[in-house]
């Protein structure tokens, strides 16, 4: 019988997963089409690798195993699954058609209510992933400022400019990779110290889970701007969630452009470039960047119906506060049990990670024992708290219950020495890591 959600489950049966992935690896490669969401993320032996269906902020597998989901479709999911509001604008939308011959209303209706909500939304590109509007705003930076050099810091995308900084850098060509340098988020004078008349762009997530220093955005913008270097906002994660206007609403600073995806349309492909109109006008003749489904109408629909729940329902204040029970409960219950000098849990309350300190052993061995046994208790657990509008009260204190049930296991195999003794399946695989040896001080003198 399938597992419901219930401390008592047995590990869930996965056999029509497995199935599937042994089918998947004879013809695919890679077998997933993101990495957080494949198999090396996930308990080998122990978690589902399929979902075939969402309701709300619980999903199914194959085998029609349920749990609570806290990845959100790892990040996408920002209202909640099969969201009344946001598939009947769909449907509606698919009974006049998806993609058409010339563009679109909604193309226009959409940039006017960003404009509305998004500080510095001058003027509105609309695209299809996050990772194709980070370099779009990277190619209009270099077009309007004539520099070629890009400081970065977080994860912008899978593309040349920004994945030559990576271990994963194959096929990069070397010359592309020397345009591209990284810096260390909060530390402002070396930023500073680096900048020069090379630089075209610096590109920020807002923040990941550590916080901004006081000024520290401010000062960043302030340095960009003496500098004659344009500031981008990658708000993939704090875009709509943070607030709906995002981390510049937020921190009420400003960037020059700015790059979503993710929270803003619940689930379907899109993704939006604001900025400056005076450098988003080099979209109009000297940069090129189109797609033939940026206008794709059923993701517009879903996007306009998406913000204007947002907006209407305050899902930012929503987040913030469901978020801060299930960060502050899970720190409490490491404290009363005597966990806290083993781990704690970190970030915005409305996307935290449980992290795992030095002490407490293999951060990699630990999270995959902590995700096994969550799992185990009907909760799709990969560190973190991406939190949706459909995570309830009632899932946010089933989940603090199954974390005191899985800490007492995971200290348990702390203090015996030997974590992997406890494992049912494979340790998780790291991602990918920045390369370490990048200077952040270009090597083309200042110009």
């Amino acid at each position: 019988m399938a597992n419901k959600i219930q401390l008592s489950n047995n590990y869930p049966n996965i056999s029509e997963s497995d199935k599937l992935y042994e089918r998947a690896l004879k013809v695919q490669k890679p077998v997933t089409q993101t990495l957080a969401k494949g198999p090396g993320q996930f308990s080998k032996g122990v978690a589902p690798k399929y979902l075939v269906k969402g309701k709300g902020a619980h999903v199914w597998d194959v085998d029609g195993n349920e749990y609570i989901d806290y990845n959100s479709a790892i990040g996408p999911i920002s209202l909640g699954y099969a969201y009344p509001a946001v598939d009947e604008a769909i449907r509606t939308q698919l009974n006049d058609g998806i993609t058409f011959s010339l563009m679109h209303p909604l193309e226009v209706e959409l940039s006017e209510l960003v404009q509305q909500v998004i500080p510095n939304a001058e003027a509105v590109k609309i695209a299809k992933t996050g990772a194709d509007v980070c370099s779009a705003a990277i190619r209009v930076a270099r077009a309007f400022t004539g520099r070629d050099k890009v400081f970065c810091c977080g994860y912008h995308g899978w593309h040349d400019w920004y994945i030559g900084i990576t271990s994963r850098n194959a096929g990069i060509p070397e010359a592309i990779q020397e345009l591209t340098y990284t810096f260390e988020y909060n530390d402002i004078e070396s930023i500073k110290a680096a900048l020069d008349g090379t630089v075209a762009a610096l590109i920020l997530e807002p923040f990941i889970f550590e916080a901004p220093k006081p000024g520290f955005l401010q000062q960043l913008a302030e340095a960009c701007r003496e500098n004659g270097t344009l500031l981008i906002f990658d708000e993939m994660w704090t875009g709509f969630r943070i607030a709906l206007g995002g981390a510049q609403e937020y921190f009420g600073v400003k960037a020059d452009l700015a790059v979503f995806s993710k929270a803003c349309a619940n689930g379907m492909p899109i993704a939006l470039l604001t900025g400056r109109a005076d450098v988003m006008e080099l979209f109009n003749s000297e940069v090129f960047s189109y797609t033939t489904f940026g206008g794709e109408a059923l993701s517009l629909a879903a996007c306009v119906a998406t913000i204007n729940e947002l907006r209407d329902k305050n899902v930012a204040q929503y987040l913030d506060q469901n978020g801060a029970l299930l960060k502050d409960g899970y720190n409490q219950i490491a404290i009363s049990m005597g966990m806290d000098q083993y781990t704690r849990c970190i970030g915005y309350n409305c996307r935290s990670m449980v992290t795992f300190t030095p002490e407490a052993g293999n951060a990699l061995e630990l999270k995959t024992l902590m995700q096994q046994e969550m799992i185990k208790r009907g909760i799709l657990w990969a560190g973190f708290h991406n939190m949706c509008f459909s995570h309830t009260s009632e899932d946010i204190d089933y989940t603090l219950l199954a974390y005191r049930d899985v800490l007492a296991v995971v200290k348990e195999a702390i203090l015996s020495g030997d974590v992997k003794s406890y494992l049912k399946g494979e340790v998780l695989e790291a991602v990918f890591r920045k390369v370490s040896n990048y200077n952040i001080k270009p090597k083309t003198a200042a110009l």
